[in-house]
């Protein structure tokens, strides 16, 4: 039995007591400092508890700076970001600079036509030597209409010459004299006597009077073949709405009379 006479009841060891606290009242509707979070003191001290230190996302909060403090890796990633916005934009702005830049100018863009053919069929050469059947039956839309020997040709030292006519089916008319001599000396003599028969170029005034699908006329130059010279070529205007080109190939003397407007072409298309 115990000495307070109450059977079953341990004895209790009397505990230091400390001081009783009250905090101080705090106006209605405004949570004291630390309110729903328990107060903590050291053991065996008395007094108000000391508030806890706000935490910071990421660790453990030693006061205002440290609470602010963001993580390591925040910093490199957002300098990350930004260099790539930058270069993003420097991308796009190169490509919209090209795109709006305007195409270099360059050569007039030159068309090429489909070359012209005859409407009607050419008709057969009765000639039979080999220069007779090297000349040509075509010449763009022209087709051989008649063919017969040149007496006047012959007559003037040439070995063979043959007079021949082209036609377009319509009104076009293109006529070629051609003769074959003995040496190229005495071609270049024949073409020298056409040359000083044919029409005198008239003298450039600077008046634009020729049609606007003429070709520049006089043309003069050399005649080629394999990159070898072979002869010389002009080409004049008649006058008279034609067009007349003189050239030799070799021992061969050519004279084509055509339209004005397709007298060049029809030089370059006959071949010989």
């Amino acid at each position: 039995m115990s000495d307070t006479g109450r059977p079953g009841q341990p004895e209790q060891q009397p505990g230091p007591v400390g001081p009783t606290h009250r905090p101080a009242a705090t106006p209605q509707g405004v949570p004291a400092p630390g309110a729903g979070r328990p107060a903590w003191a050291p053991s065996g001290t008395s007094g108000p508890a000391a508030p806890v230190a706000p935490t910071a996302p990421g660790g453990p909060g030693t006061g205002d700076d440290e609470g602010r403090r963001r993580p390591a890796w925040l910093l490199p990633v957002a300098i990350g970001v930004v260099v790539l916005l930058v270069a993003g934009a420097v991308v796009a702005w190169f490509m919209t600079r090209d795109d709006a830049a305007p195409e270099p100018t360059g050569d007039a863009e030159t068309v090429v036509l489909p070359v012209p053919t005859p409407a009607t069929a050419p008709v057969a050469r009765e000639a039979s030597t080999v220069f007779a059947t090297a000349l040509p039956t075509t010449v763009l839309q022209y087709a051989l209409a008649t063919s017969q020997e040149d007496a006047e040709w012959l007559g003037a030292g040439a070995l063979e010459a043959y007079s021949e006519t082209f036609t377009d089916g319509a009104d076009g008319t293109v006529t070629v004299r051609a003769a074959q001599l003995e040496t190229p000396e005495a071609a270049t003599a024949f073409q020298e006597r056409l040359a000083a028969q044919g029409p005198v170029p008239a003298p450039d005034t600077g008046a634009t009077t020729a049609a606007p699908d003429a070709p520049a006329l006089p043309d003069s130059g050399d005649v080629t073949v394999a990159g070898q010279v072979v002869g010389t070529y002009t080409v004049t205007d008649a006058g008279d709405g034609t067009g007349v080109a003189v050239w030799r190939n070799g021992t061969a003397v050519f004279q084509l009379t055509a339209p004005v407007a397709d007298v060049l072409d029809a030089y370059l298309a006959y071949g010989l």
